[in-house]
């Protein structure tokens, strides 16, 4: 069993940054990728980012094109996503997950998604 587990997230003013981790740990740890998704109150989980775990491919939400930046060290079984320029919509919980088979079709949808983390809150006042 995987388990992944975020840190990070915390109550900031419209244009500040954050850096959000997230470790994997448990069973041997080979996903194909591994990314964010967010949940506001009221709203469904979206996708926010993903990164192919081999090759380092990276995609994003339109809505945070330019202002998110995932990353990952294999070495330590982690991804980041250093977030810039937040904005109040981007307050949501924020998901780490990851999927050993996931196909590029699959990308932004949760349910396709095996593993995931409990979420760390991103507030951002106005």
């Amino acid at each position: 069993q995987v388990q992944l587990e975020e840190s990070g997230g915390g109550l900031v003013q419209s244009g500040d940054s954050l850096r959000l981790s997230c470790a994997a740990s448990g069973q041997t740890f080979r996903p194909r990728y591994m990314g964010w998704f967010r949940q506001a109150p009221g709203k469904e989980r979206e996708f926010v980012a993903v990164i192919r775990w081999s090759g380092g491919h990276t995609y994003y939400a339109d809505s945070v094109k330019g202002r998110f930046t995932i990353s990952k060290d294999s070495a330590r079984n982690a991804v980041f996503l250093q977030m810039d320029t937040l904005k109040p919509e981007d307050t949501a919980t924020y998901y780490c997950a990851a999927d050993p088979t996931l196909i590029m079709s699959e990308l932004r949808n949760p349910r396709d998604y095996d593993y995931w983390g409990q979420g760390t809150q991103v507030t951002v006042s106005s």
